[in-house]
């Protein structure tokens, strides 16, 4: 019974993720995009973290910690370009 209800929780989350993409092709400003993106990163998390406990094993846990990482860089990152038109500031003495 549970493996039936990891299935189709992997089903959903993938049709999430789906969603997510046509909103990151289609999305008609940035911030939607970004916001977008950062809802695929989590949504890839949570089919991760389900394929483990329907695999039983701790191999993809790592994975899991990586893609979260990238997926928080990535939408600090894409932030401050759209609020300052740059990501990292460098200051001259002069």
């Amino acid at each position: 019974m549970i493996n039936y209800i990891l299935i189709v929780s992997v089903t959903l989350f993938t049709i999430a993720i789906a969603l997510a993409l046509l909103r990151i092709i289609l999305g008609p400003t940035i911030p939607d995009r970004v916001v977008a993106m950062d809802m695929m990163g989590v949504n890839v998390i949570s089919v991760i973290a389900t394929v483990t406990v329907l695999f039983k094993t701790k191999a993809f846990l790592e994975s899991i910690l990586v893609i979260g990482l990238l997926a928080f860089i990535s939408t600090i990152a894409l932030s401050r370009f759209i609020e300052r038109g740059v990501i990292i500031e460098h200051k001259r003495n002069q």
